[in-house]
């Protein structure tokens, strides 16, 4: 990567995409798919599609681990979709249910729901257990 472009997933067909730092907020398209690399949403994520956005985004990973049956994950879902729609496209935000993925939550020690990861360079640079609003996300993602 130089510093004028930066590679990022496609939320939708995995590609990697080159994308000039100019262009981050003018809704840039996947060159495979052609659709929206940024959506507004979180993208939900997979033991192979985790490792794939995680290693080869050059943009920070916002990662809420999550299950069904949560309560308190359920109550702060709203908040994380309306935190997407303010973060992107500085940050990636995804989602991995812990219920599913039992081998992603194994690797990182997931002990209680919900858990958020926030991921620079393929490693992770901060973490937050417990639901919260959208503001207090995006304030503590900024923060970090």
């Amino acid at each position: 990567m130089n510093s004028d472009s930066l590679h990022l997933v496609c939320p939708h067909c995995q590609a990697i995409n080159r994308v000039p730092t100019s262009r981050l907020d003018q809704q840039p398209n996947c060159g495979q798919c052609h659709r929206a690399l940024f959506t507004g949403q979180p993208v939900e994520l997979t033991g192979t599609t985790f490792a794939r956005h995680l290693e080869r985004n050059d943009i920070p990973l916002l990662v809420d681990f999550w299950a069904p049956w949560c309560g308190p994950c359920k109550t702060m879902a709203p908040a994380f979709v309306q935190v997407a729609a303010m973060l992107e496209p500085q940050f990636r935000l995804a989602k991995v249910n812990t219920d599913t993925e039992q081998s992603l939550g194994a690797q990182y020690h997931i002990r209680s729901i919900p858990t958020l990861i926030l991921f620079r360079g393929g490693r992770e640079a901060a973490r937050q257990a417990g639901a919260t609003t959208a503001q207090d996300i995006a304030r503590w993602v900024r923060s970090h």
